[in-house]
């Protein structure tokens, strides 16, 4: 005879939700365990006459959940061996929010002990009577212990479960939070289909923890949002995309393409740069969201073609950012930063090698749409870690020097430009010793000059006159003042 543990279902409220085949096992099990007494149809259940036993001091023998279920599963196993056949018992239906159930599918081929499963009311049909959900609109249930913000679809019926006290709705609140508006109406709906028991409340999600109603039969229902709430919602975001690029969208969105789009990308990411040179967090991230929308279009363009969409993209970006953090996501082993740095270029040099040409050159890496300086500055750097660079910052300086020396020395047009652009190209190693970005440095030397010039005109205007009326000596002045306002 084989070890069986047969998992019934108890309904989700009294002795009128408790299906007659479950009552009829019950009546006639040898063994009977229950996972908890904490049910309405227990006492009920007594006074039939049924003897049973329940794993409810298990949990107070730890500070886990999971301990406590890996306990239960475990006893299980080992009363399944001695009795041949247990009956277990638990809330609602066996296959819904029940982890024992999970671990004992999980671990029965290595225990040798089979499982059946036979089902019980669960209490997700008296929430969706009592709340009036219809799930096939879509619908979610999620654990209140452990709620993600993105597990969240605000689109759909989501029921909370596994809210038992003002703690654990008080987590539950700030992860909806982050996705719902705080006034948003949700409901905590308490032993539901229970007569005498049950208690509906609807509360705004932010007094959601303010209630002291909460038991092992509470639930939390969240009630789809449209319009607005939506704002904050990525797939939200690609419809609107979509929408502009569609039939009936902007003219202007419809006619653009990936070559129309180019001078945008650019203009976009030197604006978010622009804001966080200043500080802006709040410009920082409205510009962040205007080079988002230059990698939507360009997806939906995509899209559009027939060539690749947004989930590629994403697919693609994710792979990447696992394969070049083996350290992370592996089991490579890094002791810093420039490690780091190091291994990302090595496995980037793998990832070009069955594309590379063999006579390709190492500097072909540079993107030839760089601005100039930038380029320079990375062609510098790629040549410097294959050993051609100087011993220090020193060989650096004096070729500074001497490129301006040669600037100053040219006597044709076409020597002084040569000559200043073998200079700027030595200052672009000189930032590299250094550490700086000169693509960095000149946005900023260009926005103090800005600044600097801005107020020499405002103190002309202040004295009614044009700036090129100014003398040197008074711009001058004003050029010092400028510096410690």
């Amino acid at each position: 005879m084989k070890h069986t543990i047969t998992i019934v279902g108890l309904g989700f409220g009294d002795e009128t939700s408790l299906n007659m085949g479950t009552w009829n096992r019950l009546q006639s099990a040898a063994a009977i365990w229950l996972r908890t007494e904490k049910h309405p149809v227990v006492d009920w259940m007594k006074k039939q006459g049924v003897h049973f036993h329940s794993f409810d001091e298990v949990y107070e023998k730890h500070h886990q959940f999971e301990e406590v279920y890996e306990e239960i599963a475990s006893q299980l196993i080992r009363l399944a061996k001695e009795y041949q056949q247990v009956v277990y018992a638990v809330p609602g239906h066996p296959m819904v929010a029940e982890r024992t159930v999970q671990i004992l599918l999980k671990e029965q081929m290595e225990s040798g002990i089979e499982v059946e499963i036979i089902g019980g009311g669960s209490f997700l049909d008296a929430a969706f009577a009592r709340l009036q959900i219809d799930p096939i609109e879509g619908f979610q249930m999620v654990d209140g212990n452990d709620l993600q913000a993105n597990q969240l679809n605000p689109r759909m019926h989501i029921l909370v479960g596994q809210v038992y006290d003002r703690l654990v709705a008080s987590d539950v609140k700030l992860s909806l939070m982050e996705v719902y508006p705080a006034d948003h109406t949700v409901i905590i709906g308490t032993a539901l289909g229970i007569p005498d028991l049950e208690k509906i409340v609807e509360v705004p999600l932010f007094e959601l923890d303010h209630e002291d109603s909460f038991t092992d039969l509470s639930t939390v229902y969240v009630p789809p949002v449209l319009g607005n709430a939506l704002y904050r919602q990525f797939d939200y975001l690609v419809e609107i995309i979509e929408t502009l690029r569609g039939p009936d969208g902007c003219p202007w969105d419809r006619k653009q393409t990936h070559e129309s789009l180019r001078p945008y990308l650019i203009e976009e990411a030197y604006e978010a740069i622009e804001a966080i040179n200043n500080g802006d967090e709040d410009s920082l991230a409205d510009e962040l969201g205007d080079v988002l929308l230059q990698v939507l279009l360009h997806a939906q363009i995509g899209r559009d073609e027939g060539t690749f969409d947004i989930r590629d993209v994403i697919e693609n970006l994710s792979e990447k950012m696992i394969r070049r953090h083996p350290h992370v996501f592996g089991k490579t082993k890094v002791t810093d930063s420039e490690q780091v740095v190091s291994n990302w270029q090595e496995i980037k040099k793998q990832e070009r090698g069955e594309y590379a040409q063999e006579d390709e050159s190492v500097l072909s890496g540079v993107p030839k749409e760089y601005p100039t300086i930038l380029k320079s500055f990375e062609m510098q750097k790629k040549a410097a870690k294959l050993g051609f660079d100087w011993d220090s910052v020193d060989g650096v300086l004096a070729k500074v020097r001497e490129e301006l020396e040669e600037v100053v020395q040219a006597q044709s047009q076409e020597e002084r430009e040569e000559e200043l652009g073998d200079l700027l190209f030595s200052l672009g190693s000189l930032a590299r010793w250094l550490q700086v970005d000169p693509e960095q440095a000149l946005i900023r030397a260009n926005q103090k000059f800005l600044y600097r010039f801005s107020y020499l005109e405002k103190k002309a205007s202040e004295l009614g006159q044009p700036i090129q009326e100014i003398s040197m000596e008074q711009l001058d002045a004003w050029w010092n003042e400028a510096k410690h306002v």
